[in-house]
């Protein structure tokens, strides 16, 4: 469940020390830069281009996570907590899919969801010249920035155009190189399989981000192509013998942005600034949405996707400020910085060109409190924190924005993102009033506390009701959640949005001119600043180590290497499996009480199971939040197991990677196989899959 709220590159603080093939099963590597050499160093494996080739095929984008190939008719796998919304969207009152699963009796059975998008990653092109070539002498930071986003603009329209594919230019090392992401998009995707939510997330929050486990956190999908299954030679095969500790593994997924290579003024913001402020809002959010949940199973059912969401943000914020309050990490960073600036400073051309980063990001971060929390509730949406202002605020901005060259718009709005966002807009899932109530309430509540009731515009947005019943007024008026009236104020144009009577569309037309102003300070004095800064701290690295680093995560395709392994914690050696009885043992320990109580399927199966069957494992593999979902592939290029966590070691992973305990928590194939036989009845899925081992795998 290592997975962030839908919304996430700390990077070790540039990695002075690093040895140019990067320190043993440490970090998220671009399918263009795998480093071979390092691998073959660490585990002994040679990984030929061929087996790179078909992972990078193999592997899917999820909108909050990761999944697989794992079929050559088109079945993906990734967790059920990726899944969670999805399978929120496609139940009802009378079939909650999400709570109590699903099994397709046969293919015709698939339900499709209703605006679901997998990406597959078809081509990396490094257009860093490109994207630099429209930078000048002598201008601003803001300046290169906005030069810097028309040539990103142009690029990403012209590959779409050219090749049909979704095109997205990935800022790496914040602004040291620019890579041009070509995917295949797929919008049929069908619903196959999902165990109960007591099955996959079994343990619950008190077991979340820890180890042993026993959860089935898995989910498995079709993709069609023509109204036919998608037929694809790039899958990955079903391993029915598993993996032994000690072996090497493999994942390949999309990990979220994380904070590595940030300067140590840039963390301490984070830690002083950032975390605390999304912490205090969220656990109020939160709080809304378990009172709304004590209404009735109803109300729990709808708040459900939402309320797992924010629990699992707040434990991971909570462990990552915990990490950058410790001591021995922050001097870390510091001792790491301090040489890279040395090795600079000690070489007259290095300083001239690069000497001033790290202080240029200092004075940004300094800057930045006294707007901040204006900017977060305004621009970023924390205020008007539900799903309506976000639709809203989308309508009103594609009417403004793309009246604007393409070049000039935000990069949200750009041309490449216009069938997305009318998908969007445009989407039939169903959302639901009170969970809108409840959440925009709490956001009300804490942008009031925190900006003060005398806040001129947050007396505006109020109109002198409290945020309870301002929430109740804007949600009860509203027709945001009737995707044909979206739609029709999307094709009106900038005439339906200045004409809009909708209590959403007013807020937003309300917020937006500060909000723009306040993106606008931001961008100018504070991301365009550190896109310079940044890239020159990039090109500090490149010149003093080589061109060996890996760049932050950016949720986008990476792969992660290390071993099966157990960890020492309290003194204690953790063994890296459990097996199938142990789920029994704990349920049994906690006299079957939530959420330690296994679901039905399960008890019914407890005599027909193989007790000893492997159930989750971990490894030293480098992921965080985005990884979710990812599968864990041996060296014959063969699923062996399913990323769904990580242990709380690892929340501090997001800003410095420890080997000795920061663990990656997977499913295990030959659990999830006996899951599928034993305590499903789904032997055409479980057929289905290990047929696939038939296939020869390239290496």
């Amino acid at each position: 469940m290592g997975q962030l709220v839908r919304k996430a590159v700390v990077v070790v603080a540039l990695l002075a020390a690093l040895p140019l093939v990067g320190h043993a099963n440490e970090g998220f590597w671009p399918f263009n830069r795998i480093p071979k050499a390092a691998i073959k160093q660490s585990l002994g494996v040679d990984l030929s281009d061929q087996w790179i080739e078909r992972v990078q095929q193999a592997s899917v984008r999820f909108p909050s996570g990761s999944g697989s190939f794992v079929s050559p008719d088109g079945l993906v796998l990734t967790n059920h907590h990726v899944s969670l919304d999805l399978l929120h969207k496609l139940s009802t009152p009378e079939r909650d899919y999400a709570s109590k699963g699903f099994v397709a009796a046969d293919r015709s059975q698939e339900m499709k969801a209703a605006d679901l998008e997998l990406m597959s990653l078809q081509k990396i092109e490094d257009v860093t010249a490109k994207v630099n070539e429209a930078v000048t002498a002598n201008m601003s930071s803001a300046e290169t920035l906005a030069a810097r986003r028309a040539a990103i603009a142009a690029i990403e329209k012209e590959s779409q155009d050219k090749t049909g594919l979704e095109a997205e230019v990935v800022t790496l090392y914040q602004g040291g190189q620019y890579h041009l992401y070509l995917y295949k998009k797929f919008t049929d995707v069908r619903l196959v399989f999902a165990p109960e939510f007591d099955a996959a997330f079994y343990g619950g929050d008190p077991d979340n981000f820890t180890f042993p486990r026993y959860c089935l956190d898995m989910t498995i999908w079709r993709v069609y192509e023509n109204g036919k299954p998608f037929q694809t030679k790039n899958y990955l095969p079903w391993s029915t013998t598993g993996v032994k500790e000690g072996e090497a593994v493999f994942t390949s997924g999309h990990p979220g942005a994380t904070q590595r290579l940030n300067t140590v003024a840039h963390l301490e913001f984070l830690r002083d600034q950032a975390l605390p402020l999304s912490i205090n809002a969220f656990t109020e959010i939160r709080n809304s949405l378990d009172a709304y949940m004590k209404l009735g199973p109803e109300q729990a059912r709808q708040a459900n996707d939402d309320f797992f969401g924010i629990e699992n943000s707040l434990k991971s914020w909570k462990g990552q400020i915990g990490g950058l309050k410790d001591a021995a990490t922050m001097n870390k960073k510091r001792a790491d910085e301090k040489a890279l600036r040395d090795r600079v400073n000690a070489n007259a051309d290095l300083k001239a060109k690069y000497g001033d980063a790290w202080d240029r990001v200092a004075a940004a971060r300094a800057a930045l409190p006294p707007y901040n929390l204006e900017r977060v509730f305004f621009e970023s949406g924390l205020g008007p924190y539900t799903q309506y202002f976000t639709l809203a605020r989308t309508l009103v901005r594609w009417a403004d924005e793309s009246a604007k060259p393409n070049g000039q718009r935000l990069p949200e709005y750009a041309d490449a993102r216009k069938a997305a966002i009318e998908r969007q807009i445009g989407s039939t899932a169903p959302t639901h009033p009170g969970v809108q109530q409840a959440e925009l309430e709490a956001g009300f509540t804490v942008m009031q506390q925190m900006l003060g009731a005398d806040h001129a515009l947050v007396k505006q947005i109020l109109a002198g009701k409290t945020p309870k019943a301002r929430a109740a007024e804007l949600v009860a008026g509203t027709k945001m959640g009737d995707p044909a009236v979206r739609k029709a104020l999307f094709a009106g144009g900038k005439a339906a949005i200045a004409a809009s009577k909708d209590p959403f569309i007013e807020l937003a037309r309300l917020v937006d001119p500060r909000a723009r102003e306040l993106r606008t300070k931001y961008d100018n004095e504070v991301l365009g600043v550190e896109r310079d800064a940044y890239a020159k701290i990039a090109q500090s690295a490149f010149a003093t180590q080589g061109n060996a680093a890996y760049p932050d995560g950016t949720f986008t395709l990476r792969l992660s290497y290390g071993q099966v392994k157990g960890y020492m914690e309290n003194g204690k050696n953790v063994t890296p499996f459990t097996e199938l009885r142990g789920l029994y043992v704990r349920g049994d320990e906690h006299k079957q009480k939530p959420p330690y109580k296994i679901a039905d399927s399960w008890m019914k199966a407890r005599a027909a199971v193989n007790p000893t069957t492997p159930f989750d494992f971990v490894s030293t593999n480098d992921i965080v939040g985005g990884n979710s979902g990812s599968p864990v592939i041996n060296v014959k290029g063969e699923l062996v197991g399913l990323i769904f966590d990580g242990n709380i070691q690892s929340l501090p992973g997001y800003f410095i990677y420890d080997q000795a305990v920061n663990r990656a928590v997977s499913v295990d194939a030959r659990g999830m196989l006996e899951a599928l036989r034993v305590v499903y009845k789904a032997n055409w899925i479980a057929d289905e899959l290990t047929g696939a081992n038939s296939t020869s795998v390239l290496r």
